[in-house]
């Protein structure tokens, strides 16, 4: 009965601290991504784009049963859009189209103690993101949050196979 009050009481205090000890996400050669910050000097810089992608993954890990754990490995990532240099001035402006969505390549393992549950390698896309986009912006990485959350739904919570 101690033993299990600990745990609920460790549980509380994650959640109530806002941590996700059951995600864990690891950048793997980051300065090699396709497009997460802007080179020529204006928009976001790469740890600002990292920290954003970093707390869409917490964020979704709060949803998991207590005992589950999901390790993420970011192989690349291509951001919605094309930067445009000096559009915008100091911050630069990003452009999207329906020709340029938002692309993740990831690796991932779902356990549950130390049974693995699920594992895999895929590309995260969506070339029709535009049709499901919200008319209200909540900030500068809506497209991905959106393509990730919809990931994260059916590969970890529902356990759908990738497609193909």
């Amino acid at each position: 009965m101690r033993g299990r009050s600990l745990a609920v009481a460790a549980a509380l205090v994650l959640w109530a601290s806002g941590a996700s000890a059951q995600v864990s996400v690891r950048f793997v050669e980051p300065d090699r991504y396709t497009d997460a910050e802007n080179r020529l000097g204006s928009g976001l810089t790469l740890r600002i784009t990292l920290g954003e992608i970093r707390r869409i993954f917490e964020g979704l890990g709060r949803s998991l049963p207590v005992d589950r754990g999901l390790a993420i490995d970011v192989l690349d990532i291509d951001l919605a859009g094309i930067e445009r240099p000096g559009a915008n001035a100091p911050f630069g402006l990003r452009v999207v189209s329906d020709v340029t969505p938002p692309r993740f390549r990831l690796r991932y393992v779902l356990s549950e103690g130390r049974r693995r549950l699920a594992a895999g390698e895929e590309v995260v896309t969506d070339p029709n993101f535009l049709l499901r986009a919200s008319r209200f912006s909540n900030g500068a990485f809506d497209h991905e949050r959106d393509l990730l959350r919809e990931w994260f739904r059916r590969r970890i919570v529902e356990g759908r196979p990738a497609p193909g």
